[in-house]
Formats: C-alpha cells, structure tokens, sequence
C-alpha cells in the first residue's frame, strides 16, 4: 500500500505524545530510520489515543455523495459549476470509470492509518509497562477502533455480504505493522469475521462511558462497544442481536438532545445577492449553533447523546440536501429541519450572481455530519429490530421516544402502525431523517440485500454526460441508474494502491 507504515508510526507517536504543536513541527521534517520515538509505557499509547482527531473524521464520499440523500441538480449545476468538483460527480453518478484515478480520495488511506495505529497498540502492550487495568482498557480501545474501520471500509469497498458473495474480494486484512504482511484483498466473509472477532475483544472492556461527569465518547466504552455491536448485527440482519445490544446501550446511557430547549440558532451570516443588477438584494443565512465549530470543537465533544464519537466529512463543504429528503421531513414542526436545513445556503457555496436558491444540511460547521453510534440510533435500531419481528406497536412507541426529543409538542409526534409493514416502513422513514448522509450509504446496500422486498432502494440521477475532464451540459442529459444487485455498490479502488501493491491489490470488476 502507499502508506508509508514507518512514518504512520513516527508520526502516530510523536503527536500522541508531544501533542499538536509538536507534530505539526515533525510532519515538515523526512522521516529517518533512528529518530523514531521509543513507547516504553501504557501512558505513552493512552496520549496516542487521546488524540481524537486522528480517528474521529471519515472522509467517506460514496457515503456522502452516492446516496438519493445527496441533492446535485442538473439545473443547479447549469447555473455554475463551482461548487462542483469532478469527484462530487462522479460520486454522484456511481462511476467506476474515472474515480480510481481520483487522487483525493483518502477514505482508503486514512482508514488504513487507524488500522495501523491500533495494530500498533495492540503489537506493544506485552512490552510496555503499565497496570492489568490500563492495558486491558487500551486493547479494548484497539480492538474497536480495528472493527469500526473494517466495517467502514467493506461496507464502501465490497459487495454487501450474503452467501453468494462472501467468497468475492473485500479489502486487505491487516493485523500487524509488519510491512511484510500479504497485502491481497481477503474475501468478504473473511473480513467480516475478523471484525466479529475484534467486536467480541472490545465488548470485554469495562470502562463506562460517563468518566467525570461527562460522557468521554471518543474513546471505547462498554456502551460504545454496544452501540457499534447493534450496528453491526443489524447490517447483518441479526435482529434479535441487534436488539440485545441496542437495549443494553440504552440500559446504560440514554441522555438526549432535546431540539426544543437544546437546540438554538447560532450566528447569522450576511450576503448580497444579484448584485449590481436590478434583482440585487440583501439575504441573511441563519445556522444552527454547532455551525461555529471549525476550530473549536466544544459543541462538538459536548454533544450529549454521543455513544462512539465519528463524523462524516465532505470536502465541498455543502451537504446537498436532495428534494426526497427534504419531502419526508414536516417542515412546520420537525425541529430537525429547522436547525439542520439552512436556506439559502448556495449563496454561501458561491452561487450569488446570478442566484441560484438552494439549502444545504449543517451539523457540525459545514463539512461534518455525526456519523458515529448515537443514544438516537439505538432508539431506531430497536424500533426496527421490534418492527421487522412483528411488534409494530412496540416499534412505534422506541420511535415516538426519539421524535419527542425532536419536533415541536403536539399530536403530530406521535406515530402509529397499522400492519407490520407499516411499522418498517414508518421506522425506515424516521431512520433517514434522523441520520441523512451519514448512514444512508449503508442502509441502501443492506435493504437491498435483506429477504424484504417492500424496502429495496432503486438509485437513479438525471444529469449530463461527462468524460474524466469535464462535464458537457451543452449536451443533452442522461439517467443514470444504480439499481439492486449491481455491483457498482463497491466503490472503486485507489488506482495508487493497486499499483503500489505491484498487482497484489486487484481492482473491482464490474
């Protein structure tokens, strides 16, 4: 692979241990073979997972971009394209043409850096000094941060997991830092016992979540680990599992956002628009208050209801909202697309003159969505598992919980079920307004994948032709269709990674 392991390794220490200033000062210098800093304690690997930003953010963008949440118009694109870099595009359309030789996408890379990273604390405990208790602590951190990585990247890189595909290639399995290790992808059956494996390692851990008052989220906890379980065994459609681990996050840790007295506006930001024309006026964008969080991550660490700390990143820094998603929210009293939709926000993305209207999703300042284990998603996942096991009402009543913690007070929070059916598909509903973007990618591919037909996700885009250059919109436009069972539901690989593995790497075939 490309990454340069004894670097990772050089670099992973030295800014867990001396801290941002410190490394920012090392990343200017080449790495040597004799300068790389010895860890001799658990003290030393414990500063290395503090340092949370270097697990936190995924740059995932057939998460962000691939899914009918993500709203790129053709008639947006007519008005200018500057917002729009090819990727977006091309993540846009499911290409598999163009993007291996996209040299932006570092989803693989830094995935890969956090693999490294827990190998690494996983490789030295036996020789570090430290208690029973800390080591123990720090293997459950490791375990867990490997199986929440693998998870992301055969859920991006491979084909969904069944019997007829388990044998097909997912991504490299990498359990060491030795850089000898066989750098073959495995197959996806294989690759998925290895996360199962490192999700049973992590549940051993018995570090709560709430430490001094707070929740300290971006490390494991028995009720991250729970939290990430419930995922897991979802994606897997192990409902009874899923259920087990969602009610015991829940058991242990289940403080909420509320939109109502949680939730305000933050600052206001000023543009004109047209300008110098005789439609010129004055616009004025209102953002949530966890828009001010480019720099200072306080309300982003404060977020109460947090079980496993990850964010969705985008490098546009506008989470297109599509006309779908924006349908299923009621935007009289859902305090979710109050806060969360910002009108008006292509004027923000440079799209002033002439204007062009448009909203945009904000979470976390403009280019983060919340994308880890949240009390908010155990809600869901036992709505569902109860739903898909023939307890509508039950299902009914985990979800009308999370929407009391969303919209306004009145009879509109309250849903009901009329069949089993209804229950799912209320469920799925609530499911994609609750976590847009960030869990959509995901879901498509295991709806498709389940025995249940009334939920399968057929993805088609109207917009225009393109080569790997430019797009040509004075050409007429095109459908473009990901329908079930294609296999362009695994993204394409680096084209880096498969020539640096000299042939090693194969690419996705489709």
């Amino acid at each position: 692979m490309t990454i340069q392991f004894k670097h990772i390794f050089r670099t992973a220490v030295i800014c867990g241990a001396l801290g941002l200033t410190a490394c920012d000062k090392f990343l200017e210098e080449r790495p040597s073979k004799t300068s790389a800093l010895e860890v001799k304690t658990a003290s030393q690997l414990e500063s290395l997972l503090n340092s949370h930003n270097s697990f936190i953010t995924e740059t995932n963008r057939s998460a962000a971009i691939s899914t009918d949440d993500y709203g790129i118009l053709a008639e947006m694109y007519a008005v200018t394209p500057t917002p729009f870099n090819m990727a977006v595009v091309q993540f846009a359309t499911w290409d598999w043409q163009y993007l291996p030789d996209d040299n932006r996408e570092l989803f693989w890379t830094n995935e890969y850096k956090k693999i490294f990273t827990a190998n690494m604390v996983l490789n030295l405990l036996e020789t570090v000094s430290g208690t029973p208790e800390q080591k123990a602590s720090l293997a459950a951190d490791a375990h867990l941060i490997r199986a929440y990585s693998y998870f992301q990247l055969v859920n991006t890189y491979a084909l969904p997991y069944n019997d007829a595909t388990k044998n097909e290639p997912d991504v490299p399995i990498k359990l060491s830092t030795s850089f000898d290790e066989p750098m073959a992808r495995a197959p996806i059956g294989k690759v998925y016992q290895q996360i199962e494996s490192d999700l049973v390692e992590a549940l051993k851990t018995n570090v709560v979540l709430v430490q001094n008052g707070r929740p300290r989220h971006w490390r494991a906890s028995k009720t991250g680990a729970k939290a990430f379980a419930a995922r897991y065994h979802l994606t897997r459609g192990n409902y009874a599992e899923a259920l087990k681990f969602a009610q015991g996050a829940l058991d242990e840790y289940s403080t909420m956002m509320d939109y109502n007295t949680d939730m305000r506006y933050g600052r206001a930001q000023t543009l004109t628009i047209n300008a110098g024309t005789p439609e010129a006026k004055t616009v004025t964008l209102q953002y949530p208050y966890t828009h001010d969080n480019q720099s200072d991550q306080t309300d982003l660490m404060g977020w109460k209801e947090t079980l496993y700390l990850r964010v969705l990143g985008i490098d546009s820094w506008w989470f297109i909202p599509s006309k779908a998603l924006l349908d299923l929210y009621d935007k009289d009293h859902d305090l979710r697309y109050r806060y969360h939709i910002v009108e008006g926000y292509s004027y923000d993305r440079g799209m002033i003159k002439p204007a062009y209207d448009y909203p945009g999703y904000i979470c976390f300042f403009k280019d983060r969505m919340l994308n880890g284990p949240t009390v908010a998603e155990m809600l869901l996942i036992k709505a569902e598992c109860l739903a898909r096991t023939g307890k509508p009402g039950d299902a009914m009543a985990a979800v009308n919980q999370l929407r009391a913690k969303r919209m306004e007070p009145g009879a509109w929070v309250n849903l009901s079920a009329t069949s089993d059916d209804d229950a799912i598909a209320k469920v799925l509903q609530e499911r994609r307004r609750e976590m847009p973007f960030a869990q959509r990618w995901f879901d498509i591919r295991r709806y498709n994948n389940n025995n249940y037909p009334n939920d399968d996700v057929s993805l088609t885009r109207e917009f225009y032709p393109y080569n790997s250059a430019a797009v040509q919109k004075d050409q007429p436009k095109i459908m473009y269709s990901l329908p079930k069972g294609s296999r362009r539901f695994a993204a394409p690989l680096p084209r880096t990674e498969i020539i640096a593995s000299n042939g090693a790497i194969i690419q996705n075939t489709y």
